[in-house]
């Protein structure tokens, strides 16, 4: 006989409530906003997007998806929609959800500002696959692919910054997402044994030292992502990871240039430092 939970008897605080993310296009617009305000409470969600709701017959589903949930759970999913069509939102808004409109908080108050009605077309924050602005951050994507942990060193000129420190400090992922989100063209290159033997910079940096940004990472935190990838190697050995995070500190400090510690950091704040160095050397005196 399967075990059957009496879900009455848990309290609000044992149940895992759900977050419900609902969009006419790919929901990671709704997701990520979402994800701002959901971290901002001590307790966990069981996340569901619900993408490519743009039809009636879409909407109902999502609304029985929503219901669905709110049987099973025992109280309400929270749902984040960014639903153009008010015929689409106010079908999902009947659901047994708390329902949170991310466009029409905003739309309506910019309306009458502007003085003008909105568009209501599905996608439009979309229809810029042929604008300069997502070719460049194509373009962005594949000199930071083509330059990711030191494999060429071919047109760094053109780079927007350059990253360094040791490896597994966080270089890769920052420099695709400042690609992706941003356009930047980020290369990054790992500092390693024979750099801090010579006590210098690569040669083929050197050139390029205006653009650099340093990463750095406490050593704990750094043995326990390079154990996740080779573990019981010399690489991952905390002394090891506490020598090249000191050589690597030195060297920057050496050299005048700007760095962080990504221990703490999410890759969004990392970005958004960089960007703030990137744009403050931008500015005209």
């Amino acid at each position: 006989m399967p075990n059957i939970i009496d879900r009455s008897v848990l309290s609000p605080v044992s149940r895992m409530r759900t977050a419900f993310f609902v969009s006419d296009g790919t929901g990671i617009t709704a997701e990520t906003f979402a994800h701002s305000l959901l971290t901002q409470f001590d307790t966990h969600f069981r996340q569901v997007r619900l993408p490519f709701v743009d039809s009636v017959d879409k909407a109902h589903l999502a609304l029985r998806k929503i219901d669905e949930t709110f049987i099973l759970d025992g109280q309400r999913p929270i749902v984040f929609s960014t639903l153009v069509k008010t015929e689409l939102s106010d079908i999902v808004r009947a659901s047994h959800g708390l329902y949170m409109d991310l466009i029409q908080t905003f739309i309506e108050p910019l309306e009458q500002e502007l003085g003008m009605k909105s568009m209501h077309t599905i996608g439009r924050s979309h229809t810029s696959a042929d604008s300069a602005e997502y070719k460049n951050r194509i373009e962005a994507i594949n000199f930071s692919l083509a330059h990711d942990d030191g494999q060429s060193n071919r047109n760094l000129e053109e780079a927007d910054v350059i990253l360094i420190g040791v490896s597994r400090s966080g270089k890769t992922p920052t420099s695709l997402f400042l690609a992706m989100q941003y356009g930047i063209k980020a290369a990054n290159y790992p500092l390693i044994p024979d750099d801090f033997e010579r006590e210098k910079l690569p040669g083929s940096l050197l050139p390029h030292k205006e653009k650099l940004f340093g990463l750095s990472i406490a050593a704990d935190r750094l043995a326990e992502i390079r154990n996740e990838r080779l573990p019981g190697s010399k690489y991952a050995m905390l002394e090891n990871c506490r020598y090249e995070i000191n050589e690597a500190e030195k060297i920057m400090r050496r050299e005048g240039i700007r760095w962080m510690s990504s221990t703490t950091k999410s890759i969004e704040e990392i970005a958004a430092t960089i960007l703030q160095e990137i744009k403050s050397e931008q500015r005209p005196d």
